[in-house]
């Protein structure tokens, strides 16, 4: 357990250093992945609020619609802050070796305007998680069953397995 543990926690370590290798050097990939994990995932809220705003009088409260267009709201200033400030951030007018940039001091040109971008990106983050948590009550009102069918003794058994019960012995038909 203790060896799972290590591996685990090595693995973090190059996780995060390939975090910071994608936003510094290929900082392409890292606003397209931005924009598809934060983009499509506001778009997607957004329409489930509108679909909750449907199904409020059948499905479930009229709670459940203001919370996550409450929700939305954040989302929606937090993006527009978030995408205002990384702008004006990266326009040029702080340097051109700021996307490069990775440790930042109060004392930097844009140091204010990072940390906005930064905390309206964490606000925006935790306002995903907030609106996945209105699913709750939705879930559970549901419920899966699984059923198993086998019809063959094997994987390779091209023929129909007489199984009448569970305990058909598995390995041989000559058994």
């Amino acid at each position: 357990m203790l060896v799972w543990g290590n591996v685990k926690y090595c693995r973090s370590f190059v996780h995060c250093y390939h975090l910071c290798s994608v936003q510094a050097t290929f900082f392409v990939v890292h606003v397209c992945g931005a924009v598809l994990t934060f983009g499509m995932g506001s778009l997607y809220m957004f329409v489930q609020t509108i679909l909750s705003y449907q199904m409020q009088p059948k499905i479930h409260g009229k709670q459940v619609f203001w919370i996550r267009l409450l929700v939305v709201i954040w989302c929606g200033v937090s993006a527009f802050s978030m995408l205002t400030c990384s702008s004006l951030l990266y326009s040029g007018n702080f340097g051109k070796d700021i996307i490069q940039k990775l440790h930042w001091n109060p004392e930097d040109r844009g140091y204010v305007l990072h940390m906005i971008t930064t905390a309206a990106e964490w606000s925006m983050s935790f306002s995903f998680f907030g609106f996945f948590l209105t699913y709750i009550r939705d879930f559970q009102k549901i419920s899966l069953r699984v059923e198993a069918n086998l019809h063959g003794l094997t994987l390779y058994d091209t023929a129909p397995c007489p199984v009448n019960n569970e305990r058909t012995r598995l390995l041989s038909r000559d058994l």
